[in-house]
């Protein structure tokens, strides 16, 4: 299988990540293994971290989720916007405004968003715009697991050490209490994704994550 690396940046120029979620714990869910593997790999690294709906509790746990994955030391953020779960698309225009906004605050090397083909309609809608918005950089977009179930093939793989699957889950379950009552936020559901991925692209831990790019230049 062939594998890729991130170019190298110069000493004094750090590789600069845009991680965007419609909802608190999505990036966290759909690429906190691969957030806290490019935090290894590349110490001087930044996340610019923006979270549609986190309103409350959410935006709360949104803080904490970007800051135990991200680092309060690489961490740009979060934005953390009110908007109502599950409506994002009767909101589109405020929604494109934030994405106007953000595009000149930020050229990123990489964009972690949701997948195109997500069941949920807010997801699609993050993922539209992030592709209207950005039109000139490396994008891939997570999975998130659910009830609908609209899991596809992706082709990009990101092997985790047992360490980084580990912390993933930890930091999942440590963040995002409110949602540890829902039969679907379980420490298996997220480890049986990963090792399914992990099976995909032999992983050597036998744990990945797995993204969808719809352009790559080599």
């Amino acid at each position: 299988m062939i594998q890729l690396s991130l170019p190298q940046k110069k000493d004094s120029e750090p590789l600069r990540v845009l991680c965007l979620g419609a909802h608190s714990d999505d990036i966290e869910i759909g690429c906190g293994g691969t957030i806290l593997r490019l935090r290894e790999q590349y110490p001087a690294i930044e996340f610019h971290w923006v979270v549609f709906s986190a309103a409350g509790i959410r935006g709360e746990e949104a803080q904490k989720g970007a800051e135990l994955f991200a680092g309060s030391a690489n961490l740009r953020g979060p934005e953390s916007k009110s908007f109502r779960d599950g409506f994002m698309p009767f909101d589109g225009a405020s929604v494109k405004d934030c994405f106007e906004d953000l595009k000149p605050k930020v050229s990123p090397d990489l964009i972690f968003t949701h997948n195109g083909n997500d069941a949920h309609q807010d997801h699609r809608l993050i993922c539209e715009l992030t592709w209207n918005t950005f039109r000139d950089n490396l994008v891939l977009e997570y999975e998130i697991p659910k009830y609908d179930g609209d899991i596809g093939q992706p082709g990009v793989f990101v092997p985790l050490a047992t360490e980084l699957y580990q912390k993933k889950i930890a930091n999942l379950m440590d963040a995002f209490r409110s949602q540890r009552d829902k039969r679907w936020f379980q420490p298996e559901t997220f480890l049986s994704l990963m090792r399914l991925r992990g099976m995909e692209c032999n992983a050597p831990s036998g744990y990945a994550e797995a993204f969808y790019c719809r352009k790559l230049v080599l």
